[in-house]
Protein backbone atom coordinates (compact mmCIF):
# COMPACT_ATOMS: atom_id res chain seq x y z
CA UNK A 1 0.00 0.00 0.00
CA UNK A 2 1.54 3.90 -0.96
CA UNK A 3 0.56 6.90 -1.46
CA UNK A 4 1.58 8.26 -4.47
CA UNK A 5 2.16 11.59 -4.95
CA UNK A 6 1.99 12.95 -8.38
CA UNK A 7 4.02 16.24 -8.11
CA UNK A 8 6.75 13.76 -6.69
CA UNK A 9 6.15 10.69 -9.53
CA UNK A 10 5.21 12.96 -12.59
CA UNK A 11 4.89 9.13 -14.64
CA UNK A 12 1.36 8.81 -13.02
CA UNK A 13 0.30 12.25 -14.20
CA UNK A 14 -1.96 11.05 -17.30
CA UNK A 15 -3.22 7.73 -14.72
CA UNK A 16 -4.45 10.46 -12.01
CA UNK A 17 -6.03 12.73 -14.24
CA UNK A 18 -8.21 9.65 -15.63
CA UNK A 19 -8.86 8.51 -11.71
CA UNK A 20 -9.92 11.91 -10.50
CA UNK A 21 -12.04 12.71 -13.68
CA UNK A 22 -13.80 9.13 -13.11
CA UNK A 23 -14.50 9.19 -9.00
CA UNK A 24 -15.43 13.15 -9.46
CA UNK A 25 -17.36 13.73 -12.35
CA UNK A 26 -19.31 16.60 -11.20
CA UNK A 27 -16.62 19.08 -11.52
CA UNK A 28 -15.76 20.03 -15.03
CA UNK A 29 -12.42 17.04 -16.30
CA UNK A 30 -10.47 20.09 -17.68
CA UNK A 31 -9.75 21.77 -14.26
CA UNK A 32 -8.21 18.66 -13.03
CA UNK A 33 -6.41 17.80 -16.13
CA UNK A 34 -5.19 21.70 -15.44
CA UNK A 35 -4.30 21.54 -12.17
CA UNK A 36 -2.72 18.24 -12.20
CA UNK A 37 -0.37 18.99 -15.22
CA UNK A 38 0.85 22.60 -13.28
CA UNK A 39 1.59 21.03 -10.46
CA UNK A 40 4.31 19.49 -11.50
CA UNK A 41 7.58 21.19 -11.37
CA UNK A 42 5.71 24.04 -9.54
CA UNK A 43 7.58 26.09 -6.95
CA UNK A 44 4.72 26.44 -4.73
CA UNK A 45 3.73 23.83 -2.56
CA UNK A 46 0.06 23.69 -3.96
CA UNK A 47 -1.54 21.98 -5.31
CA UNK A 48 -1.05 18.33 -4.59
CA UNK A 49 -2.52 15.47 -5.77
CA UNK A 50 -2.50 12.19 -4.45
CA UNK A 51 -3.13 8.22 -5.93
CA UNK A 52 -3.27 5.46 -3.11
CA UNK A 53 -2.04 2.38 -4.60
CA UNK A 54 -2.72 -1.27 -3.09
CA UNK A 55 -0.96 -4.15 -5.42
CA UNK A 56 -0.28 -2.20 -8.84
CA UNK A 57 -4.32 -0.89 -8.28
CA UNK A 58 -5.28 2.84 -7.92
CA UNK A 59 -7.98 1.98 -4.97
CA UNK A 60 -8.02 6.09 -3.95
CA UNK A 61 -7.20 9.92 -4.51
CA UNK A 62 -6.99 12.94 -2.41
CA UNK A 63 -6.02 16.91 -3.38
CA UNK A 64 -4.30 19.26 -1.29
CA UNK A 65 -5.01 22.73 -2.66
CA UNK A 66 -5.59 26.45 -2.56
CA UNK A 67 -9.37 26.65 -2.28
CA UNK A 68 -12.51 24.39 -2.76
CA UNK A 69 -14.77 25.76 -4.63
CA UNK A 70 -16.12 27.66 -1.02
CA UNK A 71 -16.55 31.08 0.12
CA UNK A 72 -14.17 31.08 2.94
CA UNK A 73 -11.25 31.80 0.48
CA UNK A 74 -9.02 33.07 3.78
CA UNK A 75 -8.55 29.65 4.94
CA UNK A 76 -6.09 27.19 3.37
CA UNK A 77 -4.49 24.86 2.19
CA UNK A 78 -8.03 22.53 2.01
CA UNK A 79 -7.68 18.87 1.25
CA UNK A 80 -9.97 17.50 -1.50
CA UNK A 81 -11.26 15.06 -3.52
CA UNK A 82 -10.86 11.89 -0.93
CA UNK A 83 -12.08 9.05 -2.28
CA UNK A 84 -11.25 5.32 -1.36
CA UNK A 85 -12.92 2.70 -3.48
CA UNK A 86 -15.88 0.62 -2.33
CA UNK A 87 -14.70 -2.56 -1.88
CA UNK A 88 -11.74 -0.90 0.09
CA UNK A 89 -13.62 0.95 2.74
CA UNK A 90 -13.80 0.09 6.01
CA UNK A 91 -9.92 -0.66 6.30
CA UNK A 92 -8.86 3.14 7.46
CA UNK A 93 -7.23 3.43 3.80
CA UNK A 94 -8.47 7.17 4.01
CA UNK A 95 -6.32 7.89 6.34
CA UNK A 96 -2.84 7.07 4.34
CA UNK A 97 -4.46 9.59 2.07
CA UNK A 98 -5.44 12.37 4.62
CA UNK A 99 -1.74 11.79 6.94
CA UNK A 100 -0.20 12.38 3.60
CA UNK A 101 -1.71 15.86 3.15
CA UNK A 102 -0.92 16.64 6.72
CA UNK A 103 2.35 16.19 6.59
CA UNK A 104 2.81 17.86 3.06
CA UNK A 105 0.79 20.77 4.72
CA UNK A 106 3.35 21.61 7.82
CA UNK A 107 6.07 20.99 5.60
CA UNK A 108 4.71 23.60 3.94
CA UNK A 109 4.32 25.86 7.11
CA UNK A 110 0.91 25.78 7.37
CA UNK A 111 -0.79 25.63 10.69
CA UNK A 112 -4.39 24.40 9.70
CA UNK A 113 -5.50 22.24 7.30
CA UNK A 114 -8.95 22.31 6.29
CA UNK A 115 -12.21 20.58 4.48
CA UNK A 116 -15.56 21.13 3.49
CA UNK A 117 -17.92 18.32 3.51
CA UNK A 118 -21.26 17.03 4.13
CA UNK A 119 -20.09 13.64 5.97
CA UNK A 120 -20.57 14.18 9.88
CA UNK A 121 -18.22 11.59 11.67
CA UNK A 122 -15.82 10.47 9.59
CA UNK A 123 -13.47 13.45 9.48
CA UNK A 124 -13.25 14.13 13.05
CA UNK A 125 -11.52 10.85 13.49
CA UNK A 126 -8.60 12.19 12.36
CA UNK A 127 -8.29 15.21 14.34
CA UNK A 128 -10.81 17.71 12.26
CA UNK A 129 -13.41 20.11 13.97
CA UNK A 130 -16.08 21.74 12.80
CA UNK A 131 -15.63 25.54 12.40
CA UNK A 132 -18.83 26.74 10.39
CA UNK A 133 -20.32 26.71 7.16
CA UNK A 134 -19.22 27.68 3.71
CA UNK A 135 -21.02 28.51 0.20
CA UNK A 136 -20.46 26.81 -2.75
CA UNK A 137 -20.81 29.16 -6.02
CA UNK A 138 -23.29 26.98 -7.61
CA UNK A 139 -25.88 27.70 -4.71
CA UNK A 140 -24.87 24.58 -2.08
CA UNK A 141 -23.46 25.57 1.35
CA UNK A 142 -21.05 22.55 3.21
CA UNK A 143 -19.56 22.03 6.74
CA UNK A 144 -16.16 23.00 6.97
CA UNK A 145 -13.83 21.47 9.47
CA UNK A 146 -10.31 22.61 10.15
CA UNK A 147 -7.39 20.34 11.57
CA UNK A 148 -4.31 21.83 14.02
CA UNK A 149 -1.20 20.67 12.41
Amino acid sequence: MKVISIRENPEYKDQAIKYFKSKWPSVMPVIYEDCINHCIGSMNPLPQWYLLEKESAIIGCAGLITNDFISRMDLYPWICAVYVEEAHRGNNYGSLLIDKAKRDAKEAKFDYLYLSTDHIGYYEKFGFEYIGQGYHPWGEESRIYQCRL
